[in-house]
């Protein structure tokens, strides 16, 4: 009986220990981080800085990885918890947004008075592609454009060129056009504008893209993006009225594994803390929200984000309301089980009782007429049920039905005992008066 009590105690002590887990909020978080250097190990860092200051219980463990790619593979394999990854590079497929992080335009800068004003037009022309960590994913961007207008890639050139000798491919003119893939603000669209400005010595334009956003519907990775009169910050400035173009965006995105509570603390630590992550790198200056109502998300938003972005700041208790749910239903199957658990240990008990009770009588009626013999093998099988008795129940003399069988059969053991010592006297007396006479 003992076993049983210790088994339920241990229980209730698990469903403690569940509490107690569900109810402070600690984990450690493994997040991809990009090459040492990068934008986004930069951006990881100042995450983990700032996170830990409001969340001690949150731990960040970097995990790096060579690029784009393979801190969506680390999301898709379960290495990684959370990652920086671009909506249009291999987005992981059990990926959640927590927050976007920054939306990059596509843009295709051409010459002043180029004869090119559709993706049909270049076929046959050459692209230059800013060289660096992310050309192969611009080139690969490229190709899905080209793909969506049935322009095959392959007739569409490309090379990749550092600013130096971009501006003197645009000069001699060895390439037709520019694409850049960045924010709208100092970075790489606006050095590919001011490249063909330079090599041309005029007011570069940018390809617009009327259907967008019927492009997004086929492509949900791409979005429209509206750039404003002079919104690239050149001079003269580009575009010289608004141009509406695609836009790729940088997301943290976490494993649709997270705990709801985790994916909103995080959310509300990127949102609110803004301004100290700008401090620390320039890619939190376009930290956005993510659309919960988005009806063609390529990473939907994370159901602790949403709930966090639709309901805002809530107490200790509504945030973790739905855990203690979950640990009233386990507590009460715990109750369950154990119910039935003892319920059996009682009835296999009982069993074994009866069964000892059967043999204690069979011993006291086989002793009525057994012989000293006997009678010291019976008084063994009875000592051997005591133990036995004893040993299942942890004590004895507990005033059972148990004990009285035990006491009799032992009476009836000690009475026959006492039969045969008398009737031995008698013989042996009667002998010595037969030898006697």
């Amino acid at each position: 009986m003992r076993m049983a009590y210790w088994s339920m105690g241990l229980l209730i002590v698990a469903a403690i220990a569940i509490a107690i887990h569900f109810g402070s909020p600690h984990a450690t978080i493994r997040v991809t981080t990009g090459a040492f250097g990068t934008e986004s190990a930069r951006f990881i860092t100042a995450l983990s800085t700032e996170s830990a200051k409001d969340h001690p219980l949150i731990r960040f463990q970097p995990v790096p990885v060579a690029d784009l790619q393979a801190s969506s593979a680390a999301i898709e394999s379960g290495t990684a918890d959370l990652a920086l990854i671009r909506s249009d590079v291999s987005p992981p497929a059990n990926g959640q947004t927590i927050a976007i992080i920054r939306r990059d335009a596509v843009a295709l800068v051409l010459p002043p008075k180029s004869p090119i004003d559709s993706i049909s037009k270049l076929v046959g022309k050459t692209i230059g592609i800013p060289e660096g960590r992310l050309q192969v994913d611009n080139s690969a961007l490229l190709d899905t454009i080209l793909t969506y207008y049935n322009v095959p890639p392959k007739d569409v050139h490309r090379v990749f060129l550092p600013p130096d000798a971009m501006v003197a491919a645009v000069h001699q003119k060895q390439i037709a056009a520019i694409l850049s893939v960045g924010p709208v603000a100092p970075g790489e669209a606006v050095a590919a504008v001011s490249a063909m400005a330079k090599g041309t010595g005029g007011t570069p334009t940018l390809l617009a893209f009327a259907d967008a956003d019927a492009f997004h519907s086929r492509y949900p990775a791409f979005e429209s993006l509206d750039i404003p009169e002079g919104g690239l910050r050149t001079r003269p400035a580009t575009p010289d009225d608004t141009v509406t173009t695609l836009s790729v965006s940088y997301r943290l995105v976490a494993s649709d594994t997270m705990l709801d509570v985790i994916a909103g603390a995080i959310a509300r630590d990127i949102l609110t803390g803004k301004p100290k992550l700008v401090a620390l790198t320039p890619l939190a200056s376009q930290i956005e929200a993510p659309d919960p109502d988005d009806k063609n998300p390529i990473l939907p938003v994370h159901p602790g984000v949403a709930n966090y972005l639709n309901n805002g700041e809530q107490s200790f208790f509504d945030e973790f309301q739905s855990y203690f749910y979950v640990l009233a239903a386990v507590l009460s199957v715990l109750g369950s089980l154990s119910t039935a658990v003892l319920a059996r240990l009682r009835t296999r008990r009982s069993l074994a009782d009866q069964a000892r009770i059967g043999e204690m009588i069979q011993i006291a009626d086989a002793a009525r007429g057994a012989d000293e013999v006997t009678l010291d093998r019976l008084e063994e099988t009875l000592h051997r049920l005591v133990d036995n008795a004893v040993a299942s129940s942890g004590h004895a003399g507990d005033g059972s039905t148990v004990s009285l069988a035990v006491n009799h059969a032992r009476y009836a053991i000690q009475a026959r005992r006492g039969v045969l010592l008398a009737g031995g006297g008698v013989a042996r007396e009667l002998g010595s008066r037969q030898v006697a006479l």
